[in-house]
């Protein structure tokens, strides 16, 4: 693309440019939309090499745009002519018997609407319009079995953030006590950090075809419905696991913790919570973690997954069961919260001077997810009834954006390419599985993850924390994040000669004070350029310009935000307040021992 000059990824901007060679445009309000293009750097064949266009924030539900190329040029700087289909229609009426007249109609709608933005059509090497799936198509699925669930608990009023009705049945199955480190550190069942594991099974009505839920099942659809339906008496034992901090029940009293909710990473568990970073963060701020498995991306769909990569027929499975691991999270963090949930079993209980009483403060419910939690969290942010404030941490959406760019993809990519080889092939899939993506990701969700919010659903305030140059969840893709959801971004963020962007984060606002309080905000995390320190390895280059990982040095996916004091204390405070404060001082946010040049 550098001939034809158009908009590259560090350069945005220029897409926005009077004579820009490729025009995204609102055909509703005639106003140009910011993108990126590149060409596919995966391509095997030059011949068969896609063009991509990324649009800077996620386009308009239910809106209809023109996309528009011009003065489009070969890698030798030639013009390249527009083919003989297309320059029939833009020749009409001298294309007449050419052309479908049915077809001539929509393309002079399309011309007419270009020439009103400045674009000649006989300037045209190929224009066509699309339409943006609609809110309902995107999110109905989703807030359709939510809201069933929780009337089914007597709750049907969920934008007052008032827990109503009953709470969701559950069984304790274990219970471990620890005991305070002693003088020789910590041993088998000592935590100086963690008083009590609690781990068990909510019961949560399942909306999928198979008998509780399993891996590798597809939404029920009755008699033809539109929105997925439970087949009577079917449910999902979804497991969680519950870590209540040592600061609850230490100093001879017991202080009520914050319940949040922890959204584990790609194909992970709920075991992840069992982390020293949580721990710390547990203990320090009086947070009760509780997690759940994310189905549809936990560890028991990976032979799942890897099975789509070799049939995309199968992928639904993914997106619908990831809407029903949303549903599983929701109804976690009601018995989280609710009198007669967790609060009133003595598992979460302690007897402190004769008096036995719930350490969970059931006012409010938070969460904190990362990477694949990051990810998720957005769109379970977005249809939350219980909570308002979400973290999430090296997060990023739209996986058709993110999957080539992630280090993570690696064995996926080995088996999509013994059976979808064609390099070209493979971008048209992944912007048709985009469109099942949406209804359990980020992405499909982000337009009201902050504002404009669902019907029967309350407003959310979100902090990202993004890791520069992340090798699993590129930067690119948290900054896409940011401009979506209207996203402030902390400054400084990143020393001088970092960046090979022409403006940083383009499009995305800086927030001018701390502490802030608004809808969404970004901070930056930067673990310093790839350099050799005693013989080690540390920091990473920028996030590529190209569609491929970040693979050298250290990644920044962790160690990241979550694992600094001053990481923590900013999720901490905006958790628990409400207010982003900036942490990092007057310079950029650092990880890893990086102080800066």
């Amino acid at each position: 693309m550098t001939r034809t000059k158009a908009a590259p990824i560090t350069d945005i901007g220029a897409s926005l440019d009077e004579d820009a060679p490729i025009v995204l445009l609102n055909a509703r309000t005639g106003k140009r939309t910011a993108y990126w293009a590149e060409l596919d750097a995966n391509a095997t064949d030059p011949a068969r090499q896609a063009l991509i266009i990324h649009p800077a924030a996620n386009l308009a539900e239910g809106t209809r745009y023109i996309v528009a190329l011009r003065s489009m040029r070969d890698s030798a700087g030639r013009l390249i002519p527009p083919g003989p289909a297309f320059a029939a229609y833009a020749d009409s009426p001298h294309g007449a018997g050419k052309v479908d007249s049915r077809r001539q109609a929509q393309m002079n709608k399309i011309f007419a609407t270009l020439e009103k933005a400045g674009v000649k059509r006989h300037s045209l090497y190929l224009a066509w319009d699309f339409t943006v799936a609609s809110e309902q198509g995107l999110s109905e699925r989703m807030l359709h079995i939510r809201d069933d669930a929780f009337r089914q608990l007597g709750d049907t009023d969920l934008d007052d953030k008032r827990v109503k009705g009953r709470s969701p049945r559950f069984a304790v199955d274990s219970v471990q006590d620890f005991a305070a480190c002693g003088s020789d550190g910590c041993q088998t069942g000592e935590n100086d950090q963690v008083a009590r594991r609690v781990a068990g099974r909510v019961f949560v009505p399942c909306y999928l075809d198979e008998s509780g839920c399993p891996s590798g099942a597809t939404f029920h659809y009755a008699n033809g419905a539109s929105v997925p339906s439970q087949i009577p008496g079917n449910e999902r034992a979804a497991n969680f696991i519950c870590n209540i901090p040592r600061s609850a029940v230490s100093g001879g009293r017991i202080r009520k913790a914050h319940p949040s909710l922890y959204g584990h990473g790609l194909l992970g568990s709920a075991d992840e919570v069992d982390s020293g970073k949580l721990y710390t963060i547990g203990d320090d701020h009086g947070i009760m973690f509780c997690a759940t498995d994310w189905i549809g991306l936990a560890r028991d769909d990976r032979a799942t997954a890897a099975a789509a990569y070799s049939d995309i027929s199968k992928f639904p499975t993914a997106a619908d069961r990831g809407q029903q691991g949303m549903l599983d999270f929701l109804y976690l963090g009601r018995a989280m919260i609710h009198p007669d949930g967790f609060a009133a079993n003595p598992a979460f209980q302690f007897t402190v001077h004769g008096r036995t009483e719930s350490v969970i403060d059931t006012r409010e419910l938070l969460y904190l997810g990362g990477s694949q939690g990051g990810i998720m969290g957005g769109s379970l942010t977005a249809v939350a009834p219980d909570f308002t404030r979400g973290v999430l941490g090296v997060p990023g959406m739209n996986y058709s954006l993110l999957l080539n760019r992630s280090v993570d993809f690696a064995p996926f990519q080995a088996i999509f390419d013994q059976n979808y080889p064609d390099k070209l092939d493979q971008q048209i899939i992944f912007g048709l599985l985009q469109m099942l993506w949406d209804r359990s990701e980020a992405g499909g969700y982000a337009h009201h993850m902050t504002t404009d919010t669902y019907p029967n659903t309350p407003a959310h305030q979100v902090l990202l924390l993004a890791s520069y140059g992340d090798h699993q969840v590129s930067t690119w893709s948290a900054a896409v994040e940011a401009r979506t959801i209207g996203a402030r971004i902390r400054t400084p963020l990143l020393d001088p000669g970092r960046s090979q962007e022409k403006t940083p984060f383009w499009g995305v606002p800086r927030m001018e004070r701390s502490p802030y309080r608004g809808p969404a905000t970004i901070t930056l995390w930067d673990i310093g350029p790839l350099r050799t320190v005693d013989g080690q390895v540390e920091g990473t280059p920028p996030p590529p310009i190209a569609n491929v990982p970040n693979s050298e040095g250290v990644d920044p996916h962790g160690p990241d935000a979550t694992e600094t004091a001053a990481g923590q204390e900013q999720l901490a405070t905006f958790l628990l307040d409400g207010v982003v404060v900036d942490t990092c001082g007057d310079h950029p946010c650092y990880l890893d021992h990086w102080t800066g040049p």
